[in-house]
């Protein structure tokens, strides 16, 4: 089952290192991760996607709670939350190609950020299923290349991730 974990940990040198080196020590797959610096510069917010039984994200978050520079972990899957991802897709966009191109942008909420003679790169927003769902869309010939930044995540209303 995916879970979403959201750490957050001293912002110093060495400490996505230690995270890291747990997953891979045990064994642990991230599927996705993602991390900057919150509202206070001391710290970082970093949020992992991995999969795993309920039984395995206990003994990951319980790892984690254990690394000296994490200061909070919440799995935010046991409760309400909000997940997007940033996709950035390089396409082929040639003659009749160009305006389906940008019609399949248009159906799926992207926006196109760059224009050449022979390609479009289009920006979507979503979860991780919408960005498929457009990949699934479109001829997959005319994808010349594809970067996401992975899954951030937040609780939704009052649940939230600090000291």
């Amino acid at each position: 089952m995916k879970h979403i974990i959201a750490v957050l940990l001293e912002n110093e040198p060495g400490a996505l290192s230690r995270v890291v080196g747990l997953f891979s020590a045990r064994g642990y797959n991230i599927e996705s991760l993602t991390v900057a610096p919150t509202e206070d510069a001391s710290l970082s917010r970093m949020t992992i996607q991995t999969t795993g039984s309920d039984d395995v994200i206990e003994q990951i978050t319980k790892h984690l709670n254990r690394l000296i520079e994490v200061v909070k972990v919440v799995d935010l899957t046991e409760g309400a939350y909000t997940e997007r991802e940033l996709m950035m897709v390089k396409v082929r966009a040639v003659g009749k190609e160009r305006e389906e191109m940008k019609r399949m942008a248009d159906i799926f909420r992207g926006r196109i950020i760059d224009v050449t003679e022979k390609s479009y790169t289009i920006e979507l927003t979503g979860d991780q299923s919408k960005n498929d769902a457009f990949l699934e869309a479109i001829d997959r010939t005319a994808i010349l290349e594809t970067v996401r930044t992975g899954a951030s995540g937040i609780g939704r209303g009052e649940r939230v991730l600090r000291v």
